[in-house]
């Protein structure tokens, strides 16, 4: 059990933070969400009712959309762009490695042609694959919910497809893909000079500044 938890440490405190915070987020949202409801006088509504609102899936997908297209996007870039001095880097004066191909490599690149592409290339299509399944969620979602708020103010309600056209969405989208692209150049650029002693995102902190750290 030591050891497992020793191999398996990282992912399972993220995942658990993440259960934490999103835990977090569903309770301090149901009791905004009831307080609106009250401003309107409108009766209040249980947990179970608020986690299938429009509010609180339009909430929870515009920001796994943003996070799943930062991620997916920042694997290809950094497959093919380099920052010279930066740990987010390859070396851009080292030479591309071959491939080498053993007994003990994954099974699509011992079989070679389409399969070995694909999975050349797995990792960034399952996370622009996630990236689109959210971006959905996010539109049916905030759909929903923009529907909520019209049929109380007496206004037109709106497709799916409508609610994608809309101002609203991208606003949703676009001041979450901001941030986190601003997150993404921050680390790439303080990674240069800044260190963090062990962790596999820092250079050594003896590094020099123009030495990639990958």
């Amino acid at each position: 059990m030591a050891r497992f938890l020793r191999d398996n440490g990282l992912s399972m405190v993220v995942l658990g933070l993440f259960a934490i915070f999103l835990a977090g987020q569903t309770l301090t949202g149901w009791c905004d969400y009831n307080q609106d409801r009250q401003t309107r006088h409108e009766p209040r509504v249980n947990l179970l009712a608020y986690v299938t609102t429009g509010a609180y899936g339009e909430a929870v997908f515009e920001n796994w959309e943003s996070e799943f297209l930062q991620m997916g996007i920042y694997v290809i870039l950094t497959a093919k762009l380099y920052q010279r001095g930066s740990s987010e880097s390859k070396d851009p004066d080292k030479p591309k490695e071959p491939i080498t191909i053993g007994p003990d490599s994954p099974g699509p690149i011992r079989k070679g042609g389409a399969a070995a592409w694909w999975y050349s290339h797995s990792l960034s299509f399952a996370l622009l694959a996630l990236f689109v399944a959210a971006f959905v969620l996010h539109a049916i979602t905030g759909c929903h919910y923009y529907n909520e708020e019209a049929r109380d103010l007496g206004e037109p309600i709106f497709t799916t497809l409508q609610y994608m056209g809309s101002s609203r969405f991208w606003f949703e989208s676009f001041q979450n893909w901001q941030s986190e692209f601003l997150a993404i150049g921050a680390l790439v650029i303080l990674s240069i000079w800044l260190r963090e002693r062990g962790s596999p995102e820092s250079k050594e902190v003896s590094a020099p500044h123009s030495q990639t750290g990958k």
